[in-house]
C-alpha cells in the first residue's frame, strides 16, 4: 500500500506549513500530494507551486470541480501540469455539491452521473490529441452552424495516459467510477464497511467493462493525529465530521449524511444534520459518535495507526492518503513522519 498526503485548501494562513508538509512527504517517499478546491483556493495553482518545490512526489487534484470548467479547459490544465512536472500529475474530478455548483458557479446540479460520464469522455479524447468532435446531452463540439471547427490539443503531455480519478460517494457514482476511471477518491472510509460502501460498487463497475480491480487505485483520505489520548484526538475532528455529515448539502441531498447512514449511523446522522442546519454547530459536533470518528481516522500511537493501516490494506485500499493534523507545523511534519513509520511497522512499505 502506498501513502499520499492531502493538503486540503490553501489561503488560510498555513500555506508555508502546507508546503513544508509536502516537502517532507516528498523526502520520505510518499507517492502523491493532493490539493483541494471549493470556492477559495484553486487546485492547479497550488499544485504547480508544490510541484516546483518538490522533486519526485506526484501532485493531484482532489478535486477539479466539473461545474467550474469546460472539459477542454480541464484537458488543457492536465496536459500543461503533466508537461511542467515531468509526468507527475494526476487528474482528480468531481461534481462538487449542489450548493457550490449552483451558488458559486451558476451551474444546475442535475444529472451528475451523465454529466460526469460525458465530461470524462471529452477530457480523455482531448488529452489523446485527436481532433475533437462531440455530440452529447451537455456539450456539443464544435457548435453547429457557426465558425467553430474541430481542434486538437497543441500541448504534448509527458505521458500518453494521465491517471484520472473521480471523487465518488454514492453507490451509483462508485459503480460508474469503476467503469470510466483509473481510481476513486474516497472520504470517511471505515475499513470494516469499505467493501459494502465502496469496493463492492467499484468492482461491479469494473466488471461491466470486463475489468477487475487489478491496477485500479482505491484512494481514501484519512485524517491522522498522533498522541496518547485517543478520545481527545477524536474530539479534534468533531467539528469537521459534523460539517460534512450535517452541513454539506440540504436535508434532502447530503452525500456524506447518506454515507453515515449506510455505515449504520442512521439516528446519529439525522440528529447531527438537524442540529447543524438549525444553527447548533456545537450540538451537532457533540452528537457525532466517537466510533464514527475513530473508524474513519487514524488516531493514537504509531502502533495503533499501523494496525489501522493494515486494516485498510486488507479492505482493498491501494493508496492511503493522510491528512496530518496538528496545531503547529512541527506537529504536522511529525505526523507525516509517523505515517511512514506506521506503514513500515504494519509491514506494508
Amino acid at each position: 500500500m502506498r501513502l499520499g498526503i492531502n493538503l486540503g485548501y490553501w489561503g488560510a494562513g498555513m500555506d508555508g506549513d502546507n508546503l513544508a508538509v509536502a516537502q517532507e512527504a516528498d523526502r520520505l517517499g510518499y507517492d502523491v500530494c493532493w490539493a483541494a478546491e471549493a470556492y477559495g483556493s484553486d487546485a492547479p495553482t497550488v499544485l504547480a507551486w508544490v510541484a516546483a518545490q518538490t522533486e519526485r512526489i506526484d501532485v493531484g487534484s482532489a478535486i477539479l470541480q466539473i461545474p467550474a470548467r469546460q472539459p477542454t479547459m480541464t484537458a488543457m490544465t492536465a496536459a500543461t501540469l503533466d508537461s511542467l512536472t515531468g509526468g507527475r500529475f494526476r487528474l482528480g474530478l468531481g461534481v462538487s455539491g449542489p450548493q457550490v455548483s449552483e451558488g458559486w458557479y451558476g451551474v444546475r446540479f442535475d444529472k451528475p452521473l451523465a454529466r460526469t460520464r460525458e465530461y470524462v469522455e471529452i477530457v480523455r479524447r482531448a488529452m489523446s490529441r485527436e481532433r475533437l468532435t462531440h455530440q452529447g446531452e451537455h456539450w456539443t463540439l464544435p457548435l453547429p452552424d457557426g465558425p467553430g471547427k474541430p481542434l486538437k490539443l497543441t500541448v504534448h503531455p509527458e505521458r500518453e495516459h494521465i491517471p484520472l480519478y473521480i471523487a465518488a460517494i454514492g453507490p451509483k457514482n462508485l459503480e460508474q467510477t469503476g467503469e470510466i476511471a483509473d481510481g476513486a477518491l474516497l472520504i470517511f472510509p471505515a475499513a470494516d464497511h469499505l467493501e459494502a460502501t465502496a469496493i463492492g460498487p467499484l468492482r461491479a463497475g469494473r466488471a461491466k467493462v470486463g475489468k477487475t480491480m487489478e491496477g485500479f487505485d482505491v484512494c481514501p483520505t484519512v485524517p491522522l493525529a498522533i498522541g496518547d489520548d485517543v478520545t481527545a484526538l477524536a474530539d479534534m475532528f468533531r467539528p469537521y465530521t459534523a460539517l460534512y455529515v450535517g452541513g454539506m448539502g440540504s436535508r434532502k441531498q447530503n452525500f456524506y449524511n447518506q454515507l453515515a447512514r449506510r455505515m449504520g449511523y442512521e439516528k446519529a446522522a439525522a440528529e447531527i444534520q438537524d442540529k447543524y442546519l438549525d444553527g447548533d454547530k456545537d450540538g451537532a459536533a457533540a452528537a457525532v459518535p466517537h466510533e464514527l470518528i475513530d473508524s474513519t481516522t487514524l488516531l493514537g500511537s504509531v502502533d495503533r495507526i499501523a494496525d489501522g493501516m493494515r486494516a485498510y490494506a486488507e479492505a482493498g485500499v491501494t493508496t492511503l492518503t493522510l491528512a496530518p493534523a496538528g496545531f503547529t507545523r512541527e506537529d504536522r511534519i511529525a505526523a507525516v513522519r509517523a505515517g511512514t513509520e506506521a506503514l513500515e511497522r504494519a509491514g506494508l512499505a
